[in-house]
């Protein structure tokens, strides 16, 4: 049962709608008070009067039943104490029949959203910059799907620019076509940073990669079979990344797909007296909205990231007819996707309102900060890797016995490097560091996953399971049980806010309770065999629901560690 919809359709406030009423329906701090809490402040101005006046008149007309057992009016809130046996059975139950599938809803179907995430560049390193946009996106594809969306995932590949002219230049001078095939992006990029440093002295090598990425726009035969050999290369390698990290993408459509896309957006602008020239550059002036001019145009006719991603937002509306377009890109990036989606705005699309920019912060090692240019750049490939080495390490010296300890490293490696992503608000900078993330007692992926390994280790302890009724429940059982029942509003939280955190933390806090309660609890020797029936069930119901959140977040549970 869904107890915040009974409650806030058994209350009657004038003036304010049920919806209203259980957006507003919240966990009080102090478990003692109730199970819910109402704050009657919001409702202050349209009922004129006290929150306190407001929550005694209100528990006064409110009706104890089997379900809502008691009511409270404290200080301006009015609790609620729901039967908890009934509030128990109804939670366990619910989640032994949904399986995996609890916490899913069907609330999106009929929808699509479309979430442009990862998006690396072609022939570039696959950096540790690029973890938050990859794994938050990835998230975000489970989570809207699990609540019964159409997700599409798309890797809008930086595959468009003059940087392909400069690898041409750079092989075609010190290239070898072994090396590459055997460095694959490596092998690459070394020739992208050499390129870099070889231009300082010989500065006509610049107007060479120009002309060289002319010839690709031109369609020149040798030059284009090379782009695409590095698009493949570039490919090949960044998908063993994808793999370890569970991402999934329906298009790869990238930034040169739309190259024949642009001209009916510019030629749009132009009938709708949008552009102006500015130093010879055609723009589309801002000011009035508080921003620079849109360069949609440079001085020579060339065309801007601005022009392209308004061509691919034409392109998915025309052909996914999204509901929601989100672009899972660094704060950084904030003025140039208002700039984008004001013009379209302006140029009349009404769709313009569902564009979404999910911003992130920043992530970085402790080592400082990165140059590809430099070729000081950290692969995410290497750092998924030591964490995997590192957890090899950790698990060998606590269960040097353990089968599978690679996969079971592999799983815990990744899963490190996944959560210390998307633990913190995504706004937020961070600092990754190999120590925090494996910390078995932190608020970590790590802790999570010996949770459930303890958890996996009693119920296999157990062997079958046999009915119960529910016992005599004590403060630490009800608190895990509550815990639990709200993975299925942290998903819908998460989706509405674009924000897997909540699932982490989710995870983190039924893990603590769950510890709380396997040490506070007899559950193998508990004193009847009622209650140890009911306490095995309460922990895989606790496995389950820990389970799929760590399946939203695309990281794997080991049955043991």
């Amino acid at each position: 049962m869904d107890y915040k919809k009974y409650i806030a359709e058994k209350l009657q406030v004038e003036g304010v709608s049920s919806e209203e009423i259980y957006q507003a329906i919240a966990l009080p701090p102090n478990t003692e008070m109730g199970d819910y809490a109402l704050p009657c402040f919001k409702f202050a101005k349209v009922l004129r009067k006290s929150p306190v006046m407001i929550a005694e008149s209100l528990k006064e007309s409110f009706v104890t039943d089997e379900v809502v057992s008691e009511v409270s009016a404290v200080n301006g809130y009015l609790n609620f104490k729901i039967n908890k046996g009934g509030f128990v059975s109804a939670t366990l139950d619910k989640i032994f029949a949904e399986g995996d599938r609890f916490g899913a809803s069907t609330v999106g179907a009929g929808k699509t959203v479309c979430i442009d995430y990862s998006s690396i560049n072609i022939a570039k390193p696959f950096h540790i910059g690029h973890l938050s946009t990859t794994v938050l996106g990835g998230a975000l594809y489970r989570i809207l799907n699990f609540l019964g969306y159409k997700a599409v995932g798309i890797n809008h590949l930086g595959d468009y620019g003059t940087q392909f002219g400069k690898l041409i230049s750079a092989y075609k001078r010190w290239g070898d076509k072994t090396a590459i095939e055997e460095g694959g992006i490596r092998a690459l990029n070394e020739l992208y940073v050499r390129f870099h440093k070889e231009a300082e002295e010989h500065p006509e090598y610049e107007d060479e990669a120009r002309a060289y990425f002319k010839k690709i726009e031109q369609g020149d035969e040798e030059c284009l079979a090379l782009f695409h050999w590095f698009k493949e290369l570039t490919l090949k390698d960044v998908q063993k990344i994808y793999e370890m990290l569970d991402i999934r993408f329906d298009s790869y459509a990238g930034e040169s797909f739309y190259s024949d896309k642009m001209q009916p957006i510019v030629d749009e602008l132009k009938e709708k007296n949008l552009l102006v020239e500015s130093r010879g550059a055609q723009v589309v002036d801002l000011e009035e909205y508080g921003m620079t001019p849109c360069i949609i145009l440079k001085s020579d006719g060339s065309s801007l990231y601005a022009t392209r991603d308004m061509a691919a937002a034409q392109y998915r509306k025309n052909t996914y007819d999204f509901d929601k377009c989100l672009y899972v890109v660094a704060y950084q990036q904030n003025l140039h996707f208002k700039q984008f989606f004001k013009v379209l705005e302006l140029m009349g699309k009404e769709w313009a309102k569902d564009l979404v920019h999910v911003a992130y912060g920043m992530v970085s090692l402790e080592e400082g900060t990165m140059s590809t240019r430099k070729g000081n750049v950290v692969f995410l490939e290497d750092v998924i890797n030591k964490c995997i080495e590192k957890a090899y390490t950790i698990i060998d010296q606590k269960n040097p016995n353990l089968e599978n300890k690679e996969e079971v490293a592999k799983k815990v490696g990744v899963g490190a490097v996944i959560f210390g992503a998307l633990y913190n608000n995504k706004i937020k900078d961070i600092v990754f560091s190999y120590d925090k993330v494996l910390n078995f007692d932190g608020e970590t992926s790590v802790y999570v996953q010996y949770t459930c390994a303890r958890a996996s280790s009693v119920l296999q302890k157990a062997g079958e399971r046999n009915g119960y009724t529910v016992p005599e429940l004590s403060t630490v059982e009800i608190d895990l049980v509550k815990a639990i029942a709200e993975l299925p509003e942290t998903v819908k939280a998460a989706a509405e806010k674009y924000e897997p955190s909540y699932i982490a933390r989710y995870a983190v806090d039924v893990a603590q309770k769950f510890n709380k309660f396997y040490f506070d609890c007899k559950i193998l020797a508990a004193e009847d065999e009622n209650t140890k029936n009911f306490r095995l069930a309460l922990t895989a119901a606790t496995l389950q629901s820990l389970k799929n959140a760590f399946a939203l977040l695309g990281i794997g549970i080991p049955d043991k560690m």
